[in-house]
């Protein structure tokens, strides 16, 4: 009778606790976001008589709470299944059950059991754990065409299950697309008008939540139209381009400065006196201002003219160097036996600039004209007022050639050869 007893346990134990009698295959589905709480409420009125309230989960029965009321007892195994319920479950004396900080791995089905008092199905329920929704992503397709009058817009989401992603027109549904299995990307494209004033946004949701991302036509639009680069990309071009104007404009300043400097310095009426002797002679001691410059030797040049007549006095250059300046300056060595060097033209070959002293110094007015390629100096219609020094000076990288002519009156019977030379 005992082994008849043990066999009746045995095979009406698993149909009570399964519910076979009066048993209901009604499922409460329960959504929930990840990372929120839920609480499965026991909600039978037999509760109070049972002897033992069990909670199970997944397809195996996996225990995870009970009440023994026979002695009072509150069980938590929140370690089973490699411990996912681990400080998360939470029992009350009515036997609901509250699941906290839930994750996907969480969803599935869920078993409240009564055993003992008066036998009543299981109460099941089944999770649905949905993870957070991100923001949908807006991006314009720019057309190969510029003149296409339409823009090209493309909404994405990533990562992203049991959701639909659609667009909208004010309040109208335009389009839309699902999916139902695990992290996958889902885009939907759209197209509209450059100059279209509606209000359109792409939707992001699920059962329990949803994101929406509002479309700004004339900010994503507006880049196709600008052959294919952004606001800031243009911003930055400007930026840029202001920036190498503004570098131009202060290298050509500073040269010019530069230069300007160094024609003041030339300009400047030289300090360089040259003691005269009784024959007209020039004594060959130097003293030059220009300190950072190496001076060569000076050659002094007698050249006898007539009056009325035209001179050339030459530099004995084929063409003067880019680096090259020619400086002519005179002395006048009638009024005392101390004569005084004074700037009368200079040339600049680096700009090409030209600097004629006729204005300045009125005996050479109308009288001096400079050659471009040599650098000579030529002297036209001459009276008494510019016989003296010409003084020659070709500065050239650090170097600086010196030669004097003479220039000196020659009576009409004189019978001396138009260029006498001697060296000093």
């Amino acid at each position: 009778m005992y082994r008849n007893m043990e066999m009746f346990v045995l095979f009406f134990l698993p149909l009570l606790v399964d519910g076979v009698f009066g048993v209901t295959d009604e499922i409460q589905s329960v959504s929930v976001m990840e990372g929120d709480s839920v609480t499965l409420y026991s909600d039978v009125t037999e509760i109070q008589k049972a002897d033992l309230i069990l909670w199970t989960f997944g397809p195996d029965s996996t225990r995870i709470a009970q009440i023994n009321r026979s002695v009072n007892k509150f069980s938590l195994y929140d370690n089973v299944l490699d411990g996912r319920f681990r400080d998360r479950l939470h029992l009350d004396k009515t036997g609901s059950l509250t699941i906290t900080d839930i994750r996907t791995e969480l969803a599935g089905l869920y078993k409240l059991q009564l055993i003992g008092g008066k036998e009543v199905p299981p109460k099941k329920f089944r999770i649905i754990v949905s993870a957070r929704l991100p923001v949908p992503v807006i991006n314009t397709n720019c057309p190969l065409s510029s003149s296409s009058s339409s823009c090209s817009l493309l909404c994405s989401a990533v990562n992203v299950s049991h959701v639909t992603l659609s667009w909208y027109k004010g309040n109208s549904l335009l389009s839309s697309i699902s999916a139902s299995d695990l992290s996958i990307s889902l885009s939907l494209p759209l197209e509209v008008e450059y100059q279209d004033k509606n209000t359109y946004s792409c939707v992001l949701n699920n059962p329990i939540s949803n994101q929406t991302q509002h479309l700004d036509i004339t900010q994503l639009c507006h880049t196709c139209s600008a052959t294919g680069l952004s606001a800031g990309e243009i911003a930055l071009v400007c930026v840029c381009a202001l920036a190498v104007a503004a570098g131009l404009c202060g290298f050509y300043y500073y040269h010019q400065h530069k230069m300007s400097k160094q024609a003041d310095q030339v300009d400047q009426p030289d300090e360089e006196h040259i003691q005269l002797t009784n024959d007209g002679d020039t004594s060959n001691k130097k003293r030059n201002l220009q300190n950072s410059v190496f001076v060569t030797e000076d050659k002094i040049t007698s050249v006898p003219v007539m009056d009325g007549q035209s001179v050339t006095l030459p530099t004995e250059i084929t063409e003067i160097q880019q680096k090259e300046m020619i400086c002519w300056k005179f002395a006048n060595y009638k009024e005392c036996s101390c004569a005084k060097f004074v700037v009368i033209a200079t040339l600049y070959k680096a700009n090409n600039e030209e600097h004629p002293y006729n204005r300045k110094i009125l005996k050479f007015r109308d009288s001096l004209k400079l050659n471009h390629k040599t650098g000579s100096l030529t002297i036209s219609n001459i009276t008494p007022k510019h016989y003296g020094h010409y003084k020659l000076q070709i500065t050239s990288e650090g170097q600086m050639t010196i030669h004097t002519f003479f220039v000196s009156h020659v009576p009409l019977h004189s019978e001396q050869t138009p260029t006498q030379r001697r060296q000093t």
